[in-house]
């Protein structure tokens, strides 16, 4: 069994390398796959990447983070499947695109109404800390903006183009303090969209660099199946 672990926005692989550091540590084969954001790249060249990145292995459990759930549904779609990790997902239904996502899932209020519960106002925009490092060391932000790239628009205008996603054990990972994909938002959208519940964990957006072994885990927890 290979676990692959795909990015969200930016095509960072190190966002999982913590836990596939904790996989190896308990014997398991594990990858983080790197997808080359930027230029025209988009989810055609990272489902490419993450096909190539199972060569080899029979099963295949497909683990992915935010904006990686799109290459996810279209890389189990040729691959030998046995499991399905979203962390902090963009889960997708077949055939929308990434920048149709957010309307599609009400994500703009979702946020809104988070952000006036937490005293935070909604108004000032986006900030990174804020919203996606708040929980990270001093350094781990430092090596993350070595990491990661700026997406090609292809990435978010194309069709996420597949049927169905596998029914294969499915665990749905959300991070409690997760200030970009609030945890209601997230457990709404995985009912939606799955028909299944969340498992929380500790940290926030990137909770695979703040609390590694919790992911792990989790990750290696047996999943549930999809209600179809």
């Amino acid at each position: 069994m290979r676990y692959l672990f795909l990015p969200g926005a930016g095509g960072a692989g190190w966002i999982w390398h913590l836990v596939v550091e904790e996989l190896h540590r308990r014997g398991h084969d594990a990858v983080a796959v790197d997808f080359a954001a930027g230029g025209t790249n988009g989810l055609t060249e990272y489902t490419r990447q993450t096909v190539e990145a199972a060569a080899g292995s029979d099963e295949v459990v497909l683990a992915s983070q935010s904006m990686g759930a799109f290459t996810a549904a279209l890389a189990a779609q040729r691959l030998p499947v046995r499991g399905l990790v979203f962390l902090n997902a963009m889960i997708p239904v077949p055939g929308e695109t990434a920048g149709e996502w957010w309307a599609a899932t009400g994500y703009e209020d979702a946020v809104r109404r988070n952000d006036l519960a937490a005293g935070r106002d909604p108004d000032t925009g986006f900030d990174l800390e804020t919203y996606f490092t708040h929980d990270l060391t001093a350094e781990q932000r430092e090596e993350l903006s070595h990491h990661e790239g700026s997406e090609a628009e292809e990435a978010f205008s194309t069709p996420c183009d597949f049927e169905a996603w596998p029914a294969v054990p499915t665990r749905v990972i959300s991070g409690r303090d997760d200030r970009f994909f609030p945890l209601d938002f997230q457990r709404r959208v995985a009912r939606e969209r799955l028909g299944l519940p969340i498992d929380d964990v500790d940290g926030g957006h990137l909770a695979n660099l703040s609390h590694p072994v919790q992911v792990a885990d989790l990750v290696l927890s047996p999943g549930r199946t999809l209600d179809r």
